[in-house]
C-alpha cells in the first residue's frame, strides 16, 4: 500500500499523471451510448456517378499520340469529382449518339471541360448534353452542370445561337483574383458554403488559374438577353491588359455553374509554374468540388450497379505525361476501339 501511494506521489509530483488524475477523459461504465449511428438522409444519392466529356485529341499537343480520332480527359477533372465523393464516367464524344444517352442515364452530374475545340462534332456532342441535361431537370431530376473554361465557353456559343458572342482576352497561364458582383447574394450557389475569410482572400490574392484566350466582358454579358435571362453573373477577372472579364456565372433556375477559371488545377496539375497551390488555393479547389457533388447528391437516379461498375473510369488506365513539364501531369486516352461500351 506504501509503494502505490510513493508510486502515485512521484507521478504528481514530475507531472506524469494518470488519465482521471489529470482531468483527462474518464469514460463510464454506465454512460448510455447510442446503439447505431444515425440514419442516412433517404432524400440524398450517396453513390453519385459524374460523367465527364472527353475532347478531342491526346492533351499534349501530339506527344503522346498522333493518332487522328483520339480523344482524352485529363486526370485532374477525375480526381477533382472524386475528392469531394463522386465516380466517374467517361463520355466518350465519338461514341454513337445511343451509347451516349445510355451513359447519360448512369450519371448524376456533367462536367464539361476545358480545352479548344469549338465546332464540328464535338460541339455537336456538348449541345446534345446540354440539352438533355436541361430536359432532365425539367423533368424533375436534379441534374448538375459544371462547365469549366471551353465549356463556360461552349454555353455562352449555344444558349445565344452565336458562335461569335466570345472576345479576345490575355489570359493564358494566369493566376488571377476574382472580384465578386457589388451587392451580389451567393446563398445557394457554388459559393455559398466557403467561408467568409476565404472569400475576402479570393478577391486579394491569385487563387485561382486562369487559361484562356477568349471570353466575355460584363457589358457584353448583360447586354445579351439571353445570357443574362439565363445565368447571373458572381464574379469578374482582370487579364494581363486589365481588360474586365466574367469569370463565374450560375444559372437561375437549374443547377449549373460555369467558371472561366479551372478550379481542378490548384490540387492536381503542376505542369506551370504559375497554378497556385498554397492552402488557400487548395481550399479553394476544394469547396467548388463539395458544391458540385453535394449537388449531384440530389439526383433520385439509381442505375442498375452493374452498369455503372462496367462503365466507370476505373476501366481505363491514365497515362502519365507530366515529364515533360508542361501540359496535363495525367490524362485518359480514348480510341474507338477503346471506348467499347459494355451496355
Amino acid at each position: 500500500m506504501r509503494n502505490k501511494l510513493l508510486i502515485s506521489f512521484l507521478l504528481v509530483v514530475f507531472g506524469i499523471a494518470t488519465p482521471a488524475a489529470a482531468g483527462s477523459l474518464h469514460f463510464d461504465s454506465q454512460q448510455t451510448l447510442p446503439s447505431s449511428c444515425p440514419a442516412p438522409d433517404p432524400t440524398l444519392n450517396y453513390r453519385p456517378a459524374i460523367g465527364i466529356v472527353s475532347h478531342p485529341g491526346d492533351g499534349a499537343s501530339g506527344r503522346l499520340s498522333n493518332a487522328t480520332n483520339i480523344s482524352y480527359i485529363a486526370a485532374s477533372y477525375v480526381k477533382f469529382a472524386e475528392m469531394a465523393g463522386a465516380r466517374v464516367i467517361p463520355l466518350i464524344y465519338t461514341e454513337p449518339p445511343e451509347i451516349l444517352n445510355q451513359k447519360l442515364n448512369l450519371v448524376n452530374g456533367i462536367i464539361f471541360t476545358g480545352g479548344w475545340a469549338k465546332d464540328g462534332l464535338y460541339f455537336d456532342v456538348i449541345k446534345g448534353i446540354f440539352q438533355k441535361a436541361l430536359e432532365k431537370n425539367d423533368a424533375g431530376e436534379h441534374f448538375p452542370i459544371l462547365a469549366i473554361c471551353l465549356g463556360y465557353e461552349l454555353l455562352t456559343m449555344i444558349i445565344t445561337k452565336d458562335n461569335n458572342i466570345l472576345e479576345e482576352f490575355s489570359a493564358a497561364s494566369q493566376a488571377s483574383t476574382v472580384q465578386f458582383v457589388e451587392n451580389v447574394n451567393i446563398e445557394g450557389t457554388v459559393f455559398g458554403r466557403f467561408p467568409p475569410v476565404l472569400l475576402k482572400k479570393m478577391s486579394i490574392d491569385c487563387l485561382v488559374m486562369q487559361n484562356h484566350r477568349f471570353g466575355i466582358s460584363p457589358e457584353r454579358f448583360l447586354a445579351n438577353k439571353y445570357l443574362s435571362g439565363f445565368f447571373r453573373v458572381l464574379t469578374t477577372s482582370t487579364d494581363e491588359n486589365n481588360k474586365v472579364y466574367v469569370s463565374t456565372i450560375q444559372a437561375k433556375h437549374y443547377p449549373i455553374a460555369g467558371f472561366q477559371w479551372h478550379p481542378e488545377k490548384n490540387v492536381f496539375e503542376w505542369g506551370s509554374s504559375r497554378i497556385p497551390h498554397s492552402e488557400d488555393a487548395v481550399q479553394v479547389t476544394t469547396h467548388v468540388a463539395n458544391y458540385f457533388i453535394s449537388e449531384a447528391r440530389k439526383s433520385t437516379n439509381k442505375p442498375v450497379a452493374r452498369e455503372v461498375l462496367d462503365n466507370l473510369i476505373y476501366n481505363y488506365r491514365p497515362t502519365y505525361g507530366g515529364k515533360a513539364g508542361k501540359g496535363y501531369d495525367e490524362v485518359y486516352l480514348f480510341t474507338p476501339h477503346s471506348a467499347l461500351s459494355y451496355l
